[in-house]
Order: C-alpha cells, then sequence, then structure tokens
C-alpha cells in the first residue's frame, strides 16, 4: 500500500515538472539539473548571499562600500583601469563600460526549483540585487540599447579626416628641394597652418638629405663646378660626387627646365625671318613665296616665346636658387644671352602687316641688358681670373658674341649708326679671341662627345650675321661683308662634309644648335646673290633655305613628341645640383676601414696585455 501511494506521489511531480517545463520553455532535463553546489554557476535556486566579513576589532559584520555606479541593463561593469593615454598615476574619471546584445530567448529568467513558490523568487532576486557590482549581471532588457563611451586619448576622428582632406599633400611635403625654393618652404607652411592642414611632417630619410646634402654652392667657386662635373657643356657627374637632389627621383618641373630652353625660341623665330626675307627678295622672287607664311611663323615663334617665358618666369619665382646656380655655372650662363636674340628675332621678323616701322627706343631697351651682361661676363673673360676665356671656353661662348651682330644688324636695319658700329666693334674684337681659343682647346683638349656635336654649328653664326650687319651699315655688301659671309661658307662645308660627326646620337636640346646657324646662312646667301645674280648663288640660296626649313621642321615634331609623348625632353638637370661636400672614393673609404680595423685591434690587444698584467697580482 504504502509502495503505491510513493508511486503516485512520483507520478504527480513528473507531470508537474513536465508542466512547468512547458510554461517556462527549458526542458525537463535541464530544470532537474542540480548545480547548486557549483560556486559562481547561474543556479535555478535562489542564489545566497556571501559570508560576511567581519570586522578585526569589533568582531561584527563589516559594512561593504556600495558601488559607485549601478550598471545600466545590458552592461558589463569593469573597475577601472590605467589609461596608457593618462599620466601615470592617473586614473580615467570615466567608467568604461562594454555594450551587450540581448540574451536569447528565455535565458536570464530565473528559474526555481519544481514546487518553490513564489516568495522565494522575489527572495532570490532581492539577494541577487543586493550583491556587489564586481559580478557581472545578465538582465532582459525591455529594450536593446547600444551604448558607447569615448575613447580616453587621441585625436577626434572627424579632426583626423578634416586634416587628410585639407593638408594631404603638405602633411608629407618633401623638404629636400627647400633648398632651391625662393621661400624655402616657409611660405607653404604658413600658407597650410592657416588652412588648418596642421604642421607638415617629413620622413627621417628626406630629414637627413635636407641637413645633411642640401649645402648651397658658392657663386664665387667656379673651380667646384669643375671639379664635380664633366663633359664639355659641364652637365655630367663625376662618379666621386653626390647630389643635392635626390637621384632616383624626378624633379619638379621647373628645375628640370634649363635655360637652354630658349634655344628653340631661336630656331623658330629665325625662321619667320627667312621667309620674310624670301617673299621680298629678287633673287627669291620666281619662288612665289606667299606673305602670309612669314605671319603664320611670327606667331607661333611669339606663342613659343611666351610659353617657354613664362615657364622659366616662374622657376625665378619659386625656384630662385636653381636660376643662381645655372648663372654661376661657367657654361649655362651664356644662355642667358639667347631670351634677347630671340626677342631681336622677334623684332626683325615682325610682318608687314602688323609693323612697318619699329621704334628706336626699342633697340635701346633690347640691346641694354646685352651691356650689362657683356661687362660682367667679358670682363671675366680678361680679368684673368677663375672665369678667364681660357679655362671656361666652349661652343656656346658664340651665344654671348652673336648677339652684338644681331643687334647691330638691327639696329642699322632702323637708321642708327653709333650704336650698330659700337656693337660691331665689341663683337668683332671679342670673336677672334674666342674662334682662337676654341680652335687650340685650351681648357682640356678633350674632344667633344656625340651628343654634343650640334653645338659646332654655332661656329657659323657669328661670321653669317656679321656679313649682314656690316652690308647694313655701310650700305652695301662689299668686301667686308664678303670676307664674313666667305668664312662662314667655308666653316659650314668644313661640317656638312662630315656626315658621320653628326649620327648615331639620341636627341637632346642641343640638337637646337642646328637651327639658327644654318637659318642665318641661307639668309645671308640671299644677301649675297642680290650682288652677285648667277644660277650657283641662286641654287645656293633655294638649297640653303630649304634644308633649314626641313631641319627646323624635323626637329620641333621631334621636340613636340619627346616633351608630349614619351615626356624625357627634359631629365634632371645635374648641372645645377652639386654640393659643396665632396663624396670620398671607395678607395679611400676602404682604406679608411682597414686602418679602424687596425686601430680596433691594437687597442684590444693592449686591453688583454693589460689585463693579464692584472691577474697575477690579484
Amino acid at each position: 500500500m504504502d509502495s503505491l501511494a510513493l508511486a503516485l506521489v512520483s507520478s504527480e511531480r513528473a507531470m508537474e515538472a513536465n508542466t512547468s517545463s512547458k510554461t517556462s520553455g527549458v526542458p525537463s532535463l535541464l530544470a532537474n539539473v542540480e548545480v547548486s553546489h557549483l560556486d559562481g554557476f547561474d543556479t535555478t535556486t535562489p542564489m545566497q548571499s556571501p559570508k560576511p566579513v567581519l570586522h578585526p576589532d569589533t568582531g561584527r559584520p563589516a559594512r561593504m562600500r556600495p558601488p559607485e555606479r549601478v550598471a545600466p541593463r545590458s552592461e558589463a561593469v569593469i573597475p577601472a583601469f590605467d589609461s596608457p593615454f593618462n599620466p601615470p598615476g592617473q586614473r580615467s574619471g570615466h567608467p568604461v563600460s562594454i555594450s551587450l546584445p540581448s540574451s536569447p530567448t528565455g535565458f536570464g529568467e530565473p528559474l526555481v526549483a519544481p514546487g518553490g513558490d513564489l516568495h522565494e523568487r522575489k527572495q532570490a532576486m532581492s539577494n541577487a540585487a543586493q550583491e556587489p557590482a564586481q559580478h557581472v549581471r545578465f538582465v532582459q532588457p525591455h529594450r536593446v540599447m547600444f551604448r558607447s563611451q569615448p575613447n580616453p586619448g587621441g585625436v577626434p576622428t572627424h579632426a583626423v579626416r578634416r586634416m587628410g582632406s585639407r593638408g594631404g599633400r603638405t602633411m608629407n611635403r618633401d623638404k629636400r628641394y627647400d633648398s632651391f625654393k625662393t621661400f624655402s618652404g616657409k611660405l607653404e607652411r604658413q600658407i597650410t597652418h592657416l588652412a588648418g592642414g596642421g604642421v607638415p611632417v617629413s620622413t627621417p630619410e628626406e630629414e637627413e638629405f635636407a641637413q645633411g646634402q642640401g649645402e648651397a654652392v658658392s657663386g664665387d667657386n667656379v673651380d667646384r663646378f669643375f671639379a664635380a662635373l664633366e663633359g664639355p657643356e659641364l652637365d655630367k657627374l663625376k662618379s666621386s660626387e653626390e647630389l643635392a637632389l635626390p637621384a632616383d627621383k624626378k624633379w619638379p618641373f621647373l628645375l628640370r627646365f634649363p635655360i637652354s630652353a630658349f634655344g628653340m625660341c631661336l630656331g623658330v623665330s629665325s625662321q619667320a625671318i627667312l621667309y620674310k626675307t624670301i617673299a621680298t627678295a629678287a633673287p627669291t622672287e620666281f619662288l612665289h613665296v606667299n606673305p602670309k607664311v612669314n605671319l603664320v611663323l611670327w606667331f607661333i615663334s611669339v606663342g613659343l616665346m611666351s610659353i617657354i617665358t613664362a615657364a622659366y618666369a616662374f622657376k625665378i619665382i619659386f625656384f630662385f636658387e636653381a636660376v643662381r646656380r645655372e648663372y654661376y655655372h661657367p657654361i649655362r650662363v651664356n644662355f642667358f644671352f639667347a631670351p634677347w636674340i630671340a626677342c631681336l628675332f622677334l623684332a626683325m621678323g615682325v610682318p608687314p602687316s602688323v609693323a612697318t616701322q619699329l621704334p628706336p627706343w626699342l633697340w635701346y631697351a633690347l640691346m641694354s641688358p646685352f651691356l650689362c651682361l657683356e661687362l660682367k661676363i667679358y670682363g671675366q673673360w680678361m680679368s684673368g681670373g677663375q672665369r678667364r676665356l681660357s679655362k671656361v671656353a666652349n661652343p656656346s661662348n658664340h651665344l654671348s658674341v652673336v648677339g652684338n651682330f644681331v643687334g647691330a644688324l638691327m639696329g642699322a636695319s632702323m637708321g642708327l649708326k653709333e650704336g650698330p658700329i659700337f656693337f660691331f666693334g665689341v663683337g668683332v674684337a671679342h670673336y677672334t679671341v674666342l674662334f682662337v681659343t676654341l680652335y687650340q682647346r685650351l681648357p682640356t683638349n678633350a674632344t667633344l662627345p656625340k651628343d654634343l656635336h650640334p653645338v659646332f654649328f654655332l661656329f657659323v653664326a657669328a661670321p653669317s650675321v656679321a656679313s649682314m650687319a656690316w652690308a647694313k651699315i655701310v650700305d652695301e655688301f662689299g668686301v667686308g661683308a664678303k670676307l664674313a659671309y666667305f668664312i662662314a661658307m667655308f666653316l659650314y662645308a668644313s661640317l656638312a662634309v662630315r656626315i658621320n660627326f653628326f649620327r648615331g646620337f639620341m636627341f637632346s636640346l642641343s640638337w637646337w644648335a642646328y637651327t639658327f646657324p644654318m637659318t642665318g646662312a641661307a639668309i645671308a646667301s640671299i644677301r649675297y646673290a642680290t650682288v652677285v645674280d648667277n644660277a650657283f648663288t641662286k641654287a645656293l640660296c633655294v638649297g640653303l633655305s630649304l634644308l633649314a626649313t626641313l631641319t627646323v621642321t624635323g626637329l620641333f615634331a621631334t621636340t613636340m613628341v619627346h616633351a608630349l609623348v614619351y615626356h624625357d625632353l627634359f631629365p634632371n638637370d645635374i648641372a645645377i645640383a652639386i654640393t659643396d661636400r665632396k663624396m670620398k672614393p671607395i678607395m679611400e673609404l676602404q682604406e679608411s676601414g682597414k686602418d679602424d680595423d687596425s686601430r680596433s685591434g691594437s687597442s684590444k690587444d693592449v686591453e688583454a696585455g693589460a689585463t693579464a698584467a692584472v691577474a697575477p697580482e690579484a
């Protein structure tokens, strides 16, 4: 009978447990698991309060310090920690909270053993609420809320974004070019600071390069150019030297734009003079050349001159140190005559539809820079100092001489007398000295490399223009003019017969040295044909004019292709990037390394001997 009653009671309890599990959503197997003996486990029975801590003096339970903050729902409270962004010993002023997602369905509901009443559930919840805050509690929230706290240190995200958008290019500014800039980067940094872009930073390599290799070259120390550079044009760096700019990167365009680019203006503008002469001269009337050809070429010359002048003007404004180095370069200084010679060509080749007569003040305005430059350069040639002619002589020096004859020709064409004779006499005197010096090759007795052979055509330019200038001054193509013309033709023929002398080398700006000397020889031949009119002189006029036109046209097209397609027309200008410091040769470095090793070895032997001497005494 007792066993039957016990079986009925067990079945009733099992049914109640199944009913409770269905209503609570927890399987019966998990509901009957006894886990109350496991410490720290989220048990299904009411959690017992921890054993109170007794005070050591009174023996009564010690009063626990209430938590500083009650954690909101779905939030785990972690004690404050020392942040790496705060100074040592200073703790964060606000707690760090971690937002937790809501628990799965049924998770977090207090489970009560079968048979428990409502009073036990309330007691369990009250005991759990009184526990310290260091335990992590999971409570089912009425609404899911995700909270985030700001980081204790660092830069705000919006500030970083603003700095990156405004000063992204300036923040990583390369300081290695500052020594060549007019403002040394100060104006750029001020503009960036006013725009809120922050302080520009550089890499350690750039700092070392800017501090250790950016020394300026003294203008008076012309020997430094000869010691660091080689080649007749002094544009090749010696192997024992180092650069003030990075050799493995392409420099800014303005730093790579040389003063020798004005040679293109000389070639194109001289073509405008040629076709103006062909259209108006008697020996070439049978060609019936339209004067509009001169008009088109003149406008092309003006456009090209404007572009090149604007580019070099920007170089003067932003990279004045590079312009200063070009001026002190013993060879590049001659190209500072080229812009003014090009202006004289434009004035002489102006179409009749644009202007029939030029004002005299224009000649004085254009010849004033010539006089200033000649007083500087010719004085150095004659003084016998570091820049004496026997030391700096080069075919490019013809540019400093031919301007005198071009100016004399223009002045005589405008009706002036004394001024043209003055510049003609100065030109003849210095051309004679330069001609002899270049023939003897006094500086180095070295031959020109192949890519600089076209510079030899500058020998033809001066006597060709001089013959026309003297003919204008005396108002006839007499003996003096013919003498200069014949010298020019002989030099032209001596270069033309050496065809192999001008083949097998890559394109460069030095090719433009072909252009205006050939054009000058063609114009001089037309002037000579007006006096000596026969079939040979007419054929010579047509042949030289056609050869000069084909040369300028092909060279202009090649230049545009290299400039716009290949982008290799202006390489890094090595001539302006030398430093005052000379790099030690490899052999010296090896010998110094051996000396250091021997010194270190001897010091080690001395130390070993001293140690051995002290050891017996110990």
